[in-house]
């Protein structure tokens, strides 16, 4: 007997990006008050997605861009013996399938990490609108770039670090990213596990685990399961600055 066909939850009703509390870290940021309905009109928004679902596929057709409303994502590459490599995490208020801009199949593969809300802009039609509004155009460059540089620093923090610097610059952009969705930036819970935070940063997952250990006893962090206290921040920093003053 045929399966029956598995929909993805939309929420029944479509909320404005004037009243969503991210409105100033996603795409409706560059979009004036009058233009925003023109943006809205393109997105897909309340798109549901649990836990371990995919929300695209390496290889596959690259048809649209998501904003994370809330949950989180893993991006990954699978390499062709098999092998999944993680290629970063996406947070509230970020865009994910940017890497994938100008390309005929998304770059990598995109799953949610918990119960996860997302809005779809279809690739196609942003297009059409980014040329009509030269502002939302130039927001779009201006993530793409970041994307870039993001992937370039994640170069030199796997090329160099010890596995001390790796986790504390992950822990620290964690925090700047909790705050700016006004979010503790010095107490949060980890979307995702310690194996993929391995993955991540190159690292065994026992030595996440040790490193998480040795900063709990020195009093950088206090960590329990996946709930995490920046107790010394400043600590955390200095970790990363001796690493920069080396590579000057």
């Amino acid at each position: 007997m045929a399966q029956p066909i598995r929909l993805h939850q939309v929420s029944p009703l479509k909320a404005s990006c004037h009243q969503c509390s991210l409105s100033n870290l996603c795409l409706p940021l560059a979009v004036e008050d009058n233009e925003l309905y023109r943006l809205e009109d393109i997105v897909q928004q309340g798109r549901i997605f649990s836990r371990g679902e995919h929300i695209f596929d390496q290889s596959t057709p690259f048809r649209s861009c998501f904003a994370v409303k809330s949950g989180a994502i893993k991006t990954s590459i699978i390499s062709e013996n098999g092998e999944e490599q993680v290629t970063g995490f996406f947070m509230p208020g970020e865009l994910v399938g940017l890497d994938s801009m100008g390309s005929k199949n998304y770059a990598c593969t995109a799953k949610a990490l918990e119960r996860t809300s997302v809005c779809e802009f279809p690739v196609d039609r942003l297009e059409e609108l980014t040329a009509k509004l030269p502002d939302l155009q130039h927001h779009v460059y201006h993530l793409m770039s970041q994307e870039i540089q993001g992937s370039h620093q994640l170069a030199m923090l796997l090329s160099k670090n010890t596995a001390e610097e790796r986790i504390a610059a992950l822990l620290l952009s964690l925090s700047s990213r909790f705050h700016r969705r006004r979010m503790s930036g010095t107490n949060f819970s980890l979307p995702m596990a310690r194996n993929d935070i391995a993955n991540f940063l190159g690292l065994a997952v026992e030595t996440v685990s040790r490193v998480f250990t040795r900063f709990q006893n020195q009093g950088i962090i206090s960590a329990r399961g996946r709930e995490v206290e920046l107790l010394d921040v400043e600590a955390l920093q200095t970790v990363t600055r001796e690493f920069s003053r080396q590579n000057q």
